[in-house]
């Protein structure tokens, strides 16, 4: 499954959202030295039910809009 993302860094709580076809997710950690796109891989690991390692992103590594691949749904 493919799903595009929108990531925001330092909210007050990790929380999801979806608006139309964009997941936002609201994440607790800085966008500094790879610590948001950690979080997100394991919120979103937990939201999917899925093992971290099953989750890949495609594009956007340095960018708050991110493409992600999750195997095993």
């Amino acid at each position: 499954m493919i799903i595009d993302i929108k990531v925001i860094p330092q909210a007050k709580k990790n929380l999801i959202k979806q608006e139309n076809d964009v997941f936002k997710v609201y994440l607790t950690a800085p966008a500094v030295d790879g610590k948001a796109n950690k979080a997100l891989i394991e919120v979103l690991s937990e939201h999917f039910g899925v093992k971290k390692s099953a989750i890949l992103i495609k594009k956007g590594l340095k960018t708050r809009s991110k493409t992600l691949f999750i195997s095993g749904l």
